[in-house]
C-alpha cells in the first residue's frame, strides 16, 4: 500500500475512534424523585432598626439618614454677601429638611467682623442673612418658615483682632425652631 493511502486510512480510523468515544449511549439515566423538603417553622426576622431621627434634642437637623449634624454656619469673604460654592450642598440639604418639615422654621443670623461702622455692619449682616434666605426660598422653602436678624459686629464668634478671628466672625448662622 502506498504511503498516501496508509495515511488516509489511518486518519479515517483515528477520526472514527474519536467520534465513537464521544457518542452517548442515548439512554438517559433515570432521575430519582427527591423527597420534598420538610416544612420548617418560619423564622421571625428581627425588627428593622428605626430610622435615625431628623433632629437632635436641641432641634438641630442631622444629615438625612445619618447621625451627623448638618452644618449651620456659613462664612463669607471680607465685605461680601455672596454664598461660597462649598456651602451650596449643605444649604440644599437644609432646604430639603425644611420642605419636609413645614412646621419647622429657622432664624437666619447675619454677622460681621469688627471693621466698619455699626450701621454698615448691620446692613452687611442683613445682606448675608438675605443671601441664605434667597437660596432657601429659590429651593422651595416657604418664606413663612424664615426669619432674619442682623447682629452686625455685636456677637463675634472669635473675640480676637486679627484676620483669623475676623474670618470666623464674617458668617451667617441658621437657628432651627
Amino acid at each position: 500500500m502506498p504511503k498516501e493511502q496508509l495515511r488516509s486510512l489511518l486518519a479515517i480510523l483515528l477520526a472514527s475512534f474519536l467520534i465513537a468515544g464521544c457518542a452517548s449511549s442515548g439512554t438517559p439515566e433515570p432521575i430519582e424523585p427527591s423527597e420534598p423538603p420538610e416544612p420548617t417553622e418560619p423564622t421571625e426576622r428581627p425588627p428593622a432598626p428605626p430610622p435615625p431621627p431628623d433632629f437632635d434634642s436641641s432641634g438641630n437637623p442631622f444629615v438625612p439618614g445619618t447621625m451627623r449634624l448638618l452644618e449651620r454656619t456659613f462664612y463669607f469673604e471680607f465685605d461680601r454677601a455672596v454664598l461660597m460654592r462649598s456651602d451650596l450642598t449643605a444649604l440644599e440639604t437644609h432646604a430639603q429638611v425644611l420642605r419636609n418639615n413645614r412646621s419647622r422654621s429657622v432664624v437666619l443670623e447675619g454677622h460681621c467682623d469688627e471693621r466698619g461702622t455699626r450701621e454698615y455692619n448691620l446692613a452687611l449682616g442683613e445682606r448675608r442673612a438675605n443671601a441664605i434666605r434667597s437660596f432657601l426660598t429659590s429651593a422651595g422653602v416657604s418664606a413663612s418658615q424664615i426669619e432674619m436678624v442682623s447682629y452686625g459686629e455685636e456677637r463675634p464668634e472669635d473675640p480676637g483682632h486679627d484676620e483669623s478671628a475676623w474670618g470666623r466672625n464674617r458668617r451667617g448662622v441658621m437657628i432651627y425652631r
